[in-house]
């Protein structure tokens, strides 16, 4: 796709996407994103041209409009549309910056408002099943040892249920990021920032039994690594097996349209809100950067609360 790009163009995309990295510290997908939104729109934009010329030099409001409209037509989704509205507003304000452009024509560019869907979540009689089958899978079918590959999916989702951390935090996450005496981890999130979230109790104990059982007889004489949780060879889990995990314990509950790790993440943090857990903290808990990303919960509990009411008031 590059190579329809001006060479003004691609050197540009390369300078800030050098800009993200270095100074912004932004996360690796991130950067892959806004370089992968910044090439289809000038691509686009040059497909219309009768001859070549440095888009984002000569782009206009009109030209960005006509662009999202065609995105909108293709069907693509509101909160795909939305992140490369961003991206390019973020990208022409940093040309303005560097005295490339005088002006940024993507200021009042606004994508079409995205679905205000609430993220599914599990009850807590759910999630109480997925960790009771999980048990189960511990004990060998001679019931004579512990399955190491059950323990250590049986702590992941406790980690994950227990913290609302992301499932590429979980997959990061060393041996030296725990600290017991506390029952706290550290955890690095987007653009390698680190916060400390708490454990709970069976958390700590799935974590202990792991680290002790499991993970010795999984490492084996295999190199060394750090990672608390590792793969059937020995090495660090990737994101994708975390993910089929979470994903065959979701399809046997059965009785639910939730899916994917993410899941996890919002039911903990759903769970904390109903429990009476204060908003700043579920939102330092999560790390998110702003407070109206995790304000997004609280219409969960609300929706939830709603439905508890209509099913047990005799005249809801």
């Amino acid at each position: 796709m590059e190579s329809h790009l001006s060479s003004q163009d691609a050197a540009l995309i390369d300078e800030y996407c050098h800009y993200l990295e270095h100074q912004m510290n932004r996360a690796a997908h991130t950067i892959k994103s806004y370089r992968s939104d910044l090439i289809g729109l000038a691509t686009d934009l040059m497909a219309e041209q009768v001859e070549s010329i440095d888009v984002f030099r000569h782009v206009t409001l009109d030209d960005l409009r006509m662009w999202l409209a065609h995105l909108n037509r293709s069907g693509m989704s509101r909160t795909t549309i939305a992140r490369k509205t961003t991206a390019i507003r973020q990208f022409m304000s940093w040309l303005v910056r560097q005295d490339i452009r005088h002006d940024n024509p993507a200021a009042r560019l606004v994508a079409s408002k995205q679905s205000s869907r609430l993220p599914s979540t599990l009850t807590q009689s759910q999630i109480r099943q997925i960790l009771d089958t999980l048990h189960a899978r511990v004990l060998d079918q001679d019931e004579s040892e512990l399955n190491p590959i059950a323990l250590r999916d049986l702590a992941m989702v406790e980690v994950l249920y227990s913290t609302g951390i992301r499932v590429a935090e979980l997959a990061g996450l060393d041996i030296d990021d725990v600290d017991f005496s506390r029952a706290m981890i550290k955890v690095t999130g987007k653009g390698n920032k680190q916060r400390v979230v708490p454990l709970t109790t069976p958390a700590v104990k799935a974590l202990k039994t792991w680290l002790s059982i499991g993970r010795p007889s999984v490492i084996a004489d295999k190199p060394h690594t750090p990672a608390i949780f590792l793969g059937i060879r020995g090495g660090r889990i990737g994101v994708r097996q975390i993910r089929e995990v979470v994903n065959d314990m979701l399809q046997e509950l059965g009785d639910t349209s939730a899916s994917g790790v993410h899941v996890l993440r919002h039911t903990a943090a759903t769970h904390l809100l109903d429990g009476g857990a204060d908003l700043r903290s579920v939102q330092e808990l999560l790390g998110h950067e702003s407070l109206q990303t995790t304000q997004l919960y609280t219409h969960v509990s609300i929706e939830r609360l709603r439905q508890g009411y209509k099913q047990a008031h005799p005249r809801a």
